[in-house]
This record gives structure tokens, sequence and C-alpha cells, in this order.
């Protein structure tokens, strides 16, 4: 007779040390190394966003890409700030409060993206009100470059084997070293390809074929509503965190509760979009 453990072991975990070079004490990991790849390549693209002017309203791109280069530490830092304090605050605050160390290990997961998100835009008003730059093309701008880092940050979570999905008997399930013996949702994919690949190409149609750019807050506005709309599919496959469990009703996440406010604030700037533009035309 067949036990669970068995119907549920379809695919082992592909081995894959997180750590990618180890020099005496120095160690590189997958994780960090994702971060710089979505920072460095999402930059590459904004410059190019902003180096083609018929892409903006009146041939005149909202920054320079001189202005870009200076803006790349300012996101940076948003991103990890932001994006390790939202971690603690939403999901490891118990935990960090017990080992204050905790709070620095970021090389051991730990990131929020709605943390990271909100740093990102404290980053952005103030860059932008310094550099006299238009805030919502901004926010367009970094908007469209954002799913880049989201796919390399989710191929990191799965390398990592973390943030892994509930159980499963898909052919395609996996077999996480953390997660029992168990196969589970690659939830991780599902997230990169959602958030990260869809996401890109929904957002480059958008720029090139509609002239989305012309339009200030719109590009930002369907990233915010797309974001939050995959994020919350996909965690019905994604197995809640461990140190909160379920919600509500045993099927509400806090990534669905961090989630669904996205939606309507990204609904909310493409329909003031659509009137500024009309306003304006």
């Amino acid at each position: 007779m067949e036990t669970i453990a068995t119907l549920f072991s379809i695919m082992p975990f592909p081995e894959i040390d997180p750590v990618l070079i180890s020099i005496g004490p120095l160690q590189i990991h997958w994780y960090g190394l994702a971060y710089v790849a979505g920072i460095l390549l999402g930059w590459q693209y904004a410059r190019r966003l902003v180096r083609n002017a018929s892409l903006w309203r009146n041939g005149t791109p909202a920054a320079t890409e001189a202005q870009l280069d200076d803006f790349l530490l300012w996101v940076a830092a948003g991103i990890v700030g932001g994006g390790r304090i939202g971690y603690i605050l939403f999901y490891d605050l118990g935990s960090v409060l017990q080992n204050p160390i905790r709070a620095l290990e970021i090389w051991n997961g730990g990131m929020s993206f709605h943390g990271g998100l909100i740093g990102t835009m404290i980053a952005m008003i103030l860059f932008a009100r310094r550099n006299k730059i238009a805030v919502w093309s901004l926010f367009d701008i970094v908007s469209a470059v954002v799913p880049i880092g989201l796919f390399f940050g989710r191929i990191a979570n799965f390398i990592n084997g973390e943030l892994w999905g509930r159980l499963s008997s898909m052919p395609w399930a996996v077999i996480f070293p953390t997660g029992g013996p168990f196969a589970r949702h690659p939830s991780q994919l599902y997230e990169a390809a959602l958030e990260g690949l869809v996401l890109l190409a929904v957002l480059a149609i958008l720029i090139y074929r509609r002239h989305a750019l012309k339009i200030p807050g719109l590009v930002c506005g369907v990233f915010v509503t797309g974001y939050g709309l995959a994020r919350i599919f996909v965690e019905f496959f994604r197995e809640p965190d461990a140190q909160l469990g379920y919600l509500f009703g045993g099927w509400l996440t806090m990534g669905m509760l961090l989630s669904l406010p996205m939606v309507f604030l990204g609904l909310w700037a493409i329909l003031r979009a659509r009137r500024a533009n009309i306003a304006t035309a």
C-alpha cells in the first residue's frame, strides 16, 4: 500500500549550493548575486528607456542617464533597507527581538517585497524632489524595470530552497530539503514567471506599443496592480510563513493581506493617470 510520502515524492530538489563562491571567510551567495544582477540589469534597461526620446511626451525624457546613474545607490539602499526592515516588521519581529543579530543576516533570506517597495518609494520621492524630476514619471521608470529584479530574486529563493509551496502531486512538484519528505509546488518559480517575466512583458508592450510613458503614472499603476494580483494568485500555492501560518479561515496569508491594498492602489493610479492625461490633452 502506497504511503502519503510515496504519493507526494515526485522530483528531488536540484542540488545547488546557495554559496556561489567561498574564499576563506568571504562567501558570495546566489541570493546576494540575484539582487546585484537585478539592480544592474534594471539600471541598464532604465537608461535605455530615457535614451529613447520617442517614448516620452513632447520627446522629453523625465530624467537623464546621468541622473539614473546617481539614483542607482539610492534605489539599492531603498530595496535592501526597506526589504529587510519590512520582513522583520511583517514576518519575523519575534525572532529578531529574541536574537537581534538575526536582523543583519540577509544572506539567510528574509527580504520582503512590500518592505522593499516602501523603501524604494521613499528613495524615489526624495531623489525626485532633490533633482526636480516628475515623481510619477520616476515611478514609471522604476516600475518598468522592477520585474527584472523580482525574477532573479525568486530564482534565488528557489536555489536557497526557501519560501516553497504547498503539498502537490503535480509532475513538476519538488521535494525541498527543508520542506519535509513531501513534494511541493515550486511556488518561487511561479512567482518568477508571473511577477517577473509576464509582468515585464506586459509593461514593455504598454511602453513600446501603447506609449504608456507619455501618461505619467500609468506604468506604475499597471505594475502595482499586476504584482498584487500575481502575488495573491500564487499565495494559493505557496506555504504560509511558519511563524505566522494562516491569518483567517484557513486560507488568508500575510502575502495576500499586504497585496490586496496594492491592487486598489494600482487601480487608483491608473484612473488618476488617465484622467490627468485627458485634462492635459
